[in-house]
């Protein structure tokens, strides 16, 4: 081996690595328009089964059936959007400047009753807090001046969001009225021995993530039923708004419910605000738990076990590692695009490595 040979290996090296890292930095640039692709691709199979639907009962021209599917999307992100208007006017004038003192102050309030309650002193949260950040906002008095600031910049995003929203809707109008287009983009890069594997592939993953898509979206209405139930019946402000933002953390999976549990508890403790502890706000708040723990119980152990058995075909354990093993290596957005991303692969697997031993154990349900 020669030294022009080893330069030429070198060079090659070089212009590989080169190349790998500018297709790299090209991806993270345009990662808005992936995640456009991302999200119109799931609202695509989502409403695959309602375009199929029209296509088929009622006998509707393709196009036809789906901008109705089109419609009914919009029309339910406007009926959720309605929702949310009368809460976030109530809480920017509650949490206006004229009143983030008045709010600090029932807030504050709160706290010395929930630790006369528990039968502790300052000196004992003192010490276990030690420490910690949590000592100095508490106990020397919560700071809420930075409430507004965080509604302004929220409402900031929201506004900047409407050009993500309208990309959103305009490709998943496409990906509805040409299924093939994501496929036939996809061919143009695979091999020809190879092309009738793929399209195998995407249409039994597409069937599968439909059916998946569609249950989860069966399971967040499951629990927004329930806590909107429970919550009407307890008493609390904006119930369907509150029970929807809980259900909806459902998503993340196993997460997801903790944190929808713990933002349901605290809303049901602040809407109560300036009200006695024991006898309204303490009550309230077991209530509200209890319908929490029925809905999840509902959720473990019919939901759950529905979607998965059902549509992505997994063992729920299989399921549960999987997940695990994604949200250590990616965190939460790795959790929520677990059971979609396995199942996929899964699908490929059986379609190109059937032969395989261990391939054809994790899929003989496929």
């Amino acid at each position: 081996m020669n030294a022009k040979t080893i330069a030429n290996g070198i060079l090659r090296a070089v212009g590989v690595l080169t190349g790998i890292v500018l297709v790299l930095y090209f991806l993270y640039v345009i990662r808005s328009v992936l995640a456009y692709l991302a999200f119109a691709a799931v609202i695509a199979l989502i409403g695959r089964p309602v375009v199929l639907f029209l296509r088929k009962r009622l006998k509707l021209p393709n196009v036809l059936a789906v901008v109705l599917t089109m419609v009914l999307f919009i029309g339910l992100l406007a009926g959720v959007i309605a929702l949310f208007i009368p809460l976030l006017t109530e809480q920017g004038k509650n949490l206006s400047l004229l009143n983030i003192d008045g709010l600090q102050k029932n807030i504050n309030m709160l706290y010395l009753q929930i630790t006369d309650y528990i039968g502790l002193t300052n000196q004992e949260v003192t010490e276990v807090l030690k420490d910690s950040e949590l000592e100095k906002g508490i106990l020397s008095g919560l700071d809420l001046g930075f409430i507004p600031n965080m509604l302004n910049g929220f409402l900031a995003v929201l506004s900047s969001a409407s050009i993500g929203l309208f990309s959103v809707l305009f490709i998943s109008f496409f990906f509805l009225k040409d299924s093939n287009l994501f496929q036939n983009g996809l061919l143009t890069f695979v091999p020809k021995n190879k092309e009738q594997g793929t399209v195998n592939s995407i249409n039994k993953i597409n069937g599968l993530l439909s059916r998946y898509f569609v249950g989860l979206l069966l399971q967040i209405f499951i629990l927004f039923v329930i806590y909107t139930i429970v919550l009407l019946v307890v008493g609390i402000e904006n119930a369907i708004v509150i029970a929807f933002l809980c259900a909806l953390f459902n998503i993340i999976p196993y997460i997801g419910p903790i944190i929808g549990g713990v933002l349901m508890i605290t809303l049901t403790m602040t809407s109560n605000l300036g009200a006695d502890f024991s006898t309204v706000i303490l009550p309230k708040t077991g209530y509200v738990l209890i319908g929490l723990v029925i809905g999840q119980l509902v959720d473990n152990f019919f939901s759950q076990p529905f979607i998965f058995s059902n549509s992505v075909k997994s063992h729920p354990l299989e399921i549960f590692l999987i997940i695990i093993i994604a949200g250590l290596l990616f965190g939460v957005v790795g959790m929520i695009v677990a059971v979609p991303g396995y199942t996929a692969i899964k699908v490929i697997l059986k379609e190109f490595l059937s032969d395989n031993k261990i391939v054809r154990s994790l899929t003989e349900n496929l």
